[in-house]
C-alpha cells in the first residue's frame, strides 16, 4: 500500500512539472492571425453541386478580402467518407491578424459592393436558398496556430 501511494505520489508530481514545464515564448510562439473553421453538413449526392456553389459565391468574397488584405488564405476541404453523417465539408479561411474580424463601415460596404459587382444580392439569395436545401452547419470555431521553438 505504502509503494501504490508513493507511486501515485510521484506520477503526480511529474504531471505538474509537465503541464508548469511549457512557455509561451520560449517553447513555442503564438503565430499572428487567426483560422476560422466552418464545418457543413451536406447531402452526400449534393456535394458537388455545392462546391460549385461555393465557386460562383463565397470564392468570390474571399478573394476580395484575399486582395484587401483581410485574409491571406482560404480554402474547401471534402471528407473521404462524406456519407458518414457527420460534417463533410470544411470551409476554411485563414484571417491576417484578429483585427481583420473587427467591423469597418466604410471597408465592409465597398468590399459588399464589389461582391455584388460580381453577383447580384437577389442571386446571391436565390444560391443561399438553394443551399439550405441539402446543407447545414454543424460548427464555427476558430482557431491560432503555434510554433515550437528551436
Amino acid at each position: 500500500m505504502k509503494s501504490y501511494a508513493i507511486g501515485a505520489c510521484a506520477a503526480a508530481m511529474f504531471a505538474i512539472a509537465g503541464s508548469a514545464a511549457a512557455e509561451q515564448w520560449v517553447d513555442y510562439t503564438p503565430v499572428k492571425g487567426v483560422t476560422q473553421i466552418v464545418e457543413v453538413k451536406v447531402e452526400p449526392a449534393k456535394i458537388d453541386d455545392y462546391i460549385t456553389g461555393l465557386k460562383k459565391s463565397w470564392m468570390h468574397g474571399q478573394d476580395i478580402a484575399v486582395r484587401r488584405g483581410l485574409i491571406s488564405d482560404y480554402k474547401v476541404m471534402v471528407k473521404s467518407n462524406a456519407s458518414d453523417g457527420e460534417a463533410n465539408v470544411l470551409l476554411i479561411t485563414t484571417y491576417s491578424s484578429m483585427g481583420a474580424l473587427d467591423p469597418d463601415q466604410a471597408r465592409d460596404k465597398a468590399m459588399e459592393k464589389e461582391a455584388f459587382a460580381i453577383m447580384s444580392k437577389d442571386k446571391g439569395d436565390e444560391m443561399v436558398g438553394t443551399y439550405n436545401t441539402y446543407r447545414s452547419f454543424v460548427g464555427d470555431s476558430y482557431w491560432t496556430e503555434v510554433k515550437f521553438t528551436k
